[in-house]
């Protein structure tokens, strides 16, 4: 027999999947925003973010309201708790999104399309692990969480990668070079943090799955990638 409990996790389950869609597509209109230095669409991408920041105030009203009413125990307070983990972990990686949009729309259009296209594959492999962070969350897939941790070494190798790269090619000529490359320094650091963002999801999946925290323990991890380039 089904609880009232169950139908209350489903819709907060539901806002949590509608806030994560927004999510990745405002990522995935930032990121065409970057490769075409499209200022319209990063202005669209700022405008946007209300909409995100609206779901994350419904799903921690749920989440006491879930609290308040049930009481919950063992692994439905879990999965509340990790609900609203997820939820502050894409609100903050949406207002990263936003700041590298502002820098768009504030930055220079000369760029040279190299470093576009490096910073891009970055920008790729963060949207590939929100996405599939918020897919393991769906599917309460433990493995597929794990997978998403270790692949996070990929987007620091490619963050310091772009850095070496702009601060010897960029911040070193001086005057506005160095401006330049420090808007896109900003950027790539941003990007690297929107994929810690989703990395801290997937931790969130695997403690709503083993009941155990993993943050700061990855030698925990047993049986999953070893070089973190998988996905």
């Amino acid at each position: 027999m089904e609880r009232h409990l169950d139908d209350e996790l489903k819709k907060l389950t539901q806002n949590l999947l509608k806030m994560a869609a927004l999510t990745e597509e405002s990522l995935a209109e930032c990121i065409a925003a970057l490769q075409n230095r499209n200022k319209n669409l990063a202005k669209k991408v700022i405008q946007n973010d209300t909409l995100i920041d609206e779901f994350e105030n419904i799903i921690e009203e749920q989440a006491i309201e879930l609290h308040a009413l049930f009481q919950p125990m063992a692994v439905d307070l879990r999965f509340i708790s990790a609900g609203q983990h997820i939820s502050t972990e894409l609100e903050r990686a949406a207002d990263l999104i936003v700041n590298i949009a502002q820098r768009i729309v504030e930055g220079q259009d000369q760029v040279p399309v190299q470093v576009i296209r490096e910073i891009t594959q970055l920008a790729n492999h963060a949207k590939v692990m929100v996405t599939k962070s918020i897919d393991a969350f769906s599917k309460q897939d433990d493995r597929m969480a794990q997978d998403i941790i270790l692949a996070d070494k990929t987007s620091n190798k490619l963050r310091t990668e772009i850095f070496n790269e702009l601060i010897e090619d960029y911040i070193k000529a001086g005057g506005d070079a160095a401006i330049g490359g420090l808007t896109l320094i900003l950027i790539t650091r941003d990007l690297e943090r929107i994929a810690d963002h989703a990395t801290a999801i997937a931790e969130e999946v695997i403690y709503l799955k083993r009941a155990k925290m993993i943050k700061h323990h990855l030698d925990d991890l047993q049986g999953g990638l070893t070089n973190g380039e998988a996905i």
